[in-house]
């Protein structure tokens, strides 16, 4: 039991009887005497009462306050509702020693008067009652908290980690039937739950006001062709057999054209879904695809475009013409005089004399694992065997931002340096008409026309001037940070490859092995692998 207090009347003087702890409990707090005697209008000389308050940590004791009041004071409380008005704590005080106690009734009629009907305990004000215990907070009254409701979300039956890699094989060379990046299904397979938001069940504080959950979100299935959803709305289903991809958000399946080759029989292939070819792709033709274009041989110095990932088994001689556009990985064995960009990955076990471009790493560090000639560009980083040749071939590899939004951003700089000379131009105009407004000019009706469409064209300007800045903050922000992006070489690196990482490079002297390339303090540095 902690210690505590009470006020005593003797010999005609009032004064406070300190009584120790028991059992382990707490000695009396200074503080807690000190509130009570100043609620109570009591004096006394602080230094005593500190000194009779450490005393009674070990035994009971009686300080005399000089004074008398002469009554008996009856058992009271100070009540303490937390900031958030979900909980009453109350802590008693010890009626003098011959001072009346408080009663359950007077307690509760207490509680309402301070406006408190809600969450009140009635366990802890009897079991108070019975076996008192002073100078401690004891928890009267707690309001009943929300419960939180949950989001609705839909789980998804497939892959949707568009950042997959292909197999390696154990000599590192790629596994083309085992790529993991595409999702087969069948007519009937399950594709997406959506299990529905759970609304919450409003609170309660201790004053009757009711407190409502945070609000759920609920979910909504975004489809394209080929997919059934049930008549509860709550799942997907296939109804072909194909591949099924996550794209922005909705699920699309595909069901895929085959073919042999691509040439003089087919024609240039244009489709909906994914492509497959069983052959190769021949010179001068082009394939474009919503989905993914798989190409189990060659292809030569052709165009294949795939809103998804293009997967060139044989690889790829462009002939200095042929090109590559994914907007998910490029996976090809080599890539020879061609120039690809994806907005993910670009994985291939040699890159010669080439243009590459992608929005995540590219890795050319199979069983060959050369990147010599031409240029390789990664927003990552760039993973390869063999850099450069000991022939001196031209080889410059980039990271550090993604080479389209490099290229936006240029695009925007120059689209508002020529806005910003046009509103520049569109300004003394406007200047010299107002004048002559001022000056009591009148404008001829043509004249009138041409300064009306001269401000509307000047408002239009500052509008897409506005917009572009905004976008050109955000794109320079975005390639701000670029401490992931690196250089790695696992053999040999080759004097005359140029390396950039950001808007700084490094021009390699004499053949190094087994580093990474990293900017450091503002220049591009070699490290450990």
């Amino acid at each position: 039991m902690n210690g505590y207090f009470r006020i005593v009347n003797k010999d005609g003087e009032t004064g406070i009887r300190l009584i120790p702890p028991a059992d382990g409990g707490k000695p009396v707090d200074l503080n807690d005497v000190i509130e009570y005697m100043t609620m109570k209008d009591y004096a006394c000389d602080l230094p005593d009462l500190r000194r009779a308050v450490e005393a009674s940590a070990k035994e009971e004791t009686v300080l005399m306050l000089g004074q008398s009041k002469g009554f008996e004071e009856r058992e009271c409380y100070k009540l303490t509702v937390t900031p958030d008005k979900m909980q009453a704590y109350a802590k008693f005080y010890a009626a003098s020693e011959n001072g009346e106690e408080l009663t359950v009734d007077e307690i509760l009629r207490d509680l309402a008067a301070k406006g408190i009907k809600c969450g009140i305990r009635q366990d802890a004000i009897s079991r108070y009652i019975q076996h008192r215990e002073y100078c401690q907070d004891i928890l009267l009254a707690e309001g009943t908290a929300p419960v939180q409701g949950k989001d609705a979300y839909i789980e998804y039956k497939f892959n949707t980690d568009k950042k997959a890699k292909p197999t390696l094989k154990e000599d590192g060379s790629v596994d083309f039937f085992n790529l993991n990046i595409l999702n087969h299904c069948n007519e009937g397979d399950l594709l997406a739950v959506l299990h529905p938001e759970e609304p919450g069940t409003d609170g309660e504080n201790l004053f009757g006001e009711r407190i409502r959950p945070l609000d759920v979100k609920p979910a909504v299935f975004k489809y394209g062709k080929n997919i059934e959803k049930s008549e509860d709305g709550l799942t997907l289903t296939s109804l072909v057999n194909g591949h099924v991809e996550l794209v922005e958000g909705q699920v699309f399946v595909s069901d895929m054209l085959v073919v042999e080759n691509v040439d003089n029989s087919t024609g240039n292939i244009e489709y909906e879904g994914s492509v497959q070819i069983n052959g190769n792709v021949f010179t001068n033709f082009s394939v474009k695809a919503k989905g993914d274009v798989i190409v189990k041989g060659v292809v030569e110095g052709a165009a294949i475009q795939a809103d998804g990932n293009i997967v060139i088994a044989r690889g790829m001689n462009g002939m200095g013409k042929g090109t590559l556009n994914a907007g998910g990985n490029i996976i090809a064995k080599f890539l020879e005089n061609t120039v690809a960009q994806a907005d993910g990955y670009v994985a291939s076990e040699s890159i010669l004399h080439s243009t590459i471009m992608a929005g995540s790493e590219v890795n050319v560090d199979g069983r060959r694992g050369f990147i010599t000639g031409g240029r390789v560009c990664a927003a990552g980083s760039i993973s390869v065997k063999t850099l450069g040749s000991e022939m001196g071939a031209d080889t410059t590899v980039e990271v550090g931002a993604d080479p389209k939004v490099k290229g936006r951003i240029a695009q925007l700089q120059k689209q508002i340096e020529e806005d910003k000379k046009t509103i520049e131009s569109i300004k003394p105009v406007m200047a010299s008409t107002m004048q002559k407004i001022k000056q009591g000019i009148k404008l001829s009706p043509e004249q009138a026309k041409y300064v009306q469409s001269l401000s509307a064209a000047g408002q239009q300007k500052q509008k897409l001037l506005k917009e572009n800045q905004a976008e050109l903050d955000e794109l320079l922000a975005q390639i701000g940070d670029t401490t992931q992006a690196q250089v790695k070489v696992k053999g040999m690196v080759y004097p005359g490859t140029k390396i950039c990482i950001d808007d700084v490079s490094l021009t390699i002297q004499k053949t190094a092995h087994y580093c990474r390339f990293i900017k450091e303090r503002g220049d591009v540095k070699s490290a450990p692998y």
